[in-house]
């Protein structure tokens, strides 16, 4: 999965408009509708407290006016009188009171009557010394306040009883205040109810904008099916490959991982409090070289060493429309590739001895059909019969019959070849008491894969020794496990390191860079495949050479208890 294939999975077209549209008008429904109960709320609120201040001056109005003295001597004095006289009442003290509280525009009118419900004062001068208009249910000795249609028209009124001087009622005051005041005022409030509704659709607006734009820009401008899709797809994705994959975000966090990447890493498990989703990859217990790869941000192939596998990892930069979208680390396992091609480098010896030693067979047969041609029978035959005693000359190895396997007996004729091309004596030690045979194909791989990646060391150190190069191999069995030596006459181990880790060269003491750190430790993790080991049985500081050792369980079949004599045989 590379940068490319990641980026054309994100798409953007018309439907991430349409999107964009749909969460808009969906905001503008939903704040026009706030908007409308608002403002619904807000008129009925104003409507009422309006109405209910209108209620409550005219209602204090009536009372204040009930209560004065002047207003009771003269509504006494006009009750007791049989026919009212209108022109005197016009400029009377009663009128000339309602009027001062008119002048004040504390309310509408102000309407002063007798116990016979006649008007002693009125707005309008032409009513004064008529019946009111309305019921006067204060003449009944109550107060009240209602919406009525008079002859000033719709008004909010409070009548209150006059009382005389011994309590009886002699009047009413009527104190309206008009509607046509009161919707004034009610759209008064309105206009403001109305500027503040604008405010809010305008900030709404820039709100919807920004939040859209802020949404497209954090979904790449995807629509919902299309994350959702991506969602699934990721996941097929993940889980579907046997690469591990990891992928870093912008802000250097680990987002996403998958179960082959855990497994190859050693990485804890999702439902662990230590899973590595979430956390800075710095943090995230990942190998060195794996956290430089990804600060450096180098797409150069990374060998890794974790959890008993080896890998290669690869840091790849992912980018879309110029935006940076962090990082994804594929992971590659070679562990097996690289046990196949230890194996196959042991293979490749074999062949290449047995080539050499065909080369060598054609030119003694060649040998033997010249002597024939010539008629020199009795001295084909004695040729013959050297060759048969001696064997081939160019592969000669010093106590190799003491290996009754032809496997290791092969693979080690094949190693004498490429020891004689660079002139190492390659011997078997005397010490070596291997009796059983290599129980298959895929053992004899295994066995020959190590101790071919043992002799390649020790070939390379023999050349950098003082003397005469070496390398001696020691075979031993144990029911069917196999033993095995190999010493040279190099210089001996002079690092300090643990060779066998990852990326430690054997060539790093040995003067080249035979190896490059890959053999020892894939021989060693192969040894411990089959619960055996492989390791430094002598350093060989003081200069006479290092000796490495392993032990390969279930690679033999058992034999049967040899002879005495053959026991003896194969002791020095």
């Amino acid at each position: 999965m590379s940068a490319s294939m990641l980026g054309g999975m994100f798409r953007s077209g018309p439907r991430s408009r349409h999107f964009a549209s749909r969460i808009m008008r969906l905001q503008f429904l939903v704040i026009g509708i706030l908007i409308v109960l608002v403002t619904a709320g807000t008129l009925y609120a104003s409507y009422d407290r309006v109405y209910s201040r209108a209620e409550d001056t005219s209602l204090t109005i009536a009372r204040s006016v009930a209560v004065l003295p002047d207003v009771i001597e003269e509504v006494t004095r006009y009750a007791a009188i049989e026919d009212l006289d209108e022109k005197e009442l016009s400029n009377g003290k009663l009128q000339q009171l309602a009027n001062a509280i008119l002048e004040q525009k504390q309310a509408y009118f102000v309407v002063i009557t007798e116990d016979r419900g006649l008007r002693l004062s009125h707005p309008n001068p032409a009513e004064i010394g008529q019946m009111v208009s309305t019921d006067p249910v204060a003449l009944d000795g109550i107060e009240a306040v209602s919406r009525e249609h008079g002859t000033l028209g719709e008004s909010v009124r409070a009548k209150v009883p006059i009382r005389g001087e011994s309590g009886q009622i002699i009047g009413e005051v009527s104190v309206g205040v008009t509607t046509q005041s009161l919707t004034g005022a009610l759209l008064q409030s309105f206009s403001w109810i109305v500027l503040f509704a604008l405010l809010a659709a305008g900030l709404a607006t820039v709100a919807g904008r920004v939040t859209v734009r802020r949404l497209k820009r954090q979904t790449l401008g995807l629509e919902p099916t299309e994350i959702a899709q991506l969602v699934r797809d990721q996941q097929a994705v993940l889980y579907g490959v046997t690469e591990g994959v990891m992928g870093i975000g912008a802000d250097r966090r680990i987002t996403v991982r998958n179960k082959a990447a855990r497994q190859l890493l050693g990485l804890p498990h999702r439902t662990e409090l230590q899973d590595v989703v979430g956390r800075h990859f710095e943090s995230a217990g990942l190998d060195q070289r794996l956290v430089k790869a990804i600060k450096e941000r180098d797409p150069a192939p990374v060998r890794l060493e974790a959890n008993g596998n080896s890998l290669i990892a690869r840091v790849n930069e992912v980018n879309r429309d110029g935006l940076d979208l962090g990082q994804v680390v594929l992971l590659h396992d070679v562990t097996t590739i690289e046990a196949l091609g230890t194996k196959l480098d042991a293979v490749q010896d074999m062949a290449d001895a047995l080539r050499a030693q065909r080369h060598e067979f054609a030119n003694r047969m060649h040998a033997v059909l010249g002597l024939i041609d010539l008629g020199k029978i009795e001295q084909a035959e004695a040729y013959l019969r050297e060759v048969m005693e001696t064997g081939p000359k160019i592969a000669q190895v010093p106590g190799l019959e003491a290996i009754q396997d032809a496997y290791l007996s092969a693979f080690i004729s094949a190693k004498a070849v490429r020891a004689h091309e660079q002139g190492i004596e390659l011997r078997v030690s005397s010490q070596s008491m291997l009796f059983g045979q290599i129980a298959s194909a895929h053992d004899a791989q295994d066995a020959t894969a190590v101790l071919g990646n043992l002799l390649d060391n020790a070939f390379t150190a023999a050349l950098r020794g003082s003397g005469e190069p070496w390398v001696e191999i020691d075979l031993l069995s144990e029911a069917t496990t196999l033993h095995l030596a190999v010493a040279d006459s190099g210089p001996g181990i002079t690092t300090t390191e643990d060779i066998f880790a990852r990326d430690v060269s054997t060539g790093s003491h040995l003067g080249n860079e035979h190896g490059r750190g890959v053999g020892l430790p894939l021989i060693k993790r192969l040894a411990q495949a089959r619960s055996g080991d492989v390791w430094i049985a002598d350093p060989g500081s003081g200069g006479d050479g290092a000796v490495f050792a392993a032990r390969l369980p279930a690679v033999l079949v058992e034999p049967t208890a040899p002879e005495n004599n053959e026991i003896e045989g194969a002791k020095p």
